[in-house]
């Protein structure tokens, strides 16, 4: 087996941004390879988390070719959440190719994997107040500018799949609910 240095970074990614890119941009100048775990696979058509898992990892692979990153670099896995916080890191570490270090600014992932025994790093910091999924979704609903926080294959998939249509509809309290 070769002796790569191969990290994790999970994030839910609803979607993609350019602060998402930046960092794992940063992370592959630190390892020789990089994990995407897609956070919360099993979560979709949410307010919260708008986009399938699917749909997230094609934004995510159309993003990193946009910046010209090779492919070799990365793996792109989901990740569902299994709600059991002292198997996780476990339930991680069987879902992925092995890693020895992990990217997270959560306190619970960082306490599970340090007690694991891993290396955790926190990610490097970007600029959080624009770029998140949140500004980027409130953006979207509030009809501004959200295309210059992501890549331009994001608005592409975006438009392909209606997602500014589906998170609108998301947005909108059904009758029942009011």
């Amino acid at each position: 087996m070769n002796n790569k240095v191969r990290g994790i970074l999970i994030g839910r990614l609803q979607p993609i941004h350019k602060g998402h890119i930046q960092v794992i941009k940063k992370i592959l100048d630190e390892v020789d390879e990089i994990i995407i775990g897609i956070g919360s696979a099993q979560l979709s058509h949410e307010l919260k988390d708008p986009f399938t898992a699917g749909e997230r990892i094609v934004m995510v692979k159309q993003a990193l070719a946009e910046e010209n990153i090779n492919p070799s670099r990365y793996y792109i896995i989901p990740m569902e959440d299994i709600n059991f916080n002292a198997i996780w890191s476990a339930h991680v570490k069987m879902m992925t190719p092995p890693f020895s270090i992990v990217y997270s600014g959560n306190p619970l992932v960082k306490q599970l994997f340090s007690e694991d025994g891993y290396e955790v790093r926190n990610p490097p910091l970007y600029d959080r107040l624009y770029l998140s999924g949140t500004e980027v979704r409130r953006r979207i609903l509030a009809d501004e500018n959200w295309q210059e926080l992501v890549a331009d294959s994001t608005v592409e998939i975006m438009n392909e799949i209606n997602g500014v249509e589906r998170l609108k509809n998301l947005s909108v309290k059904e009758i029942s609910d009011l």
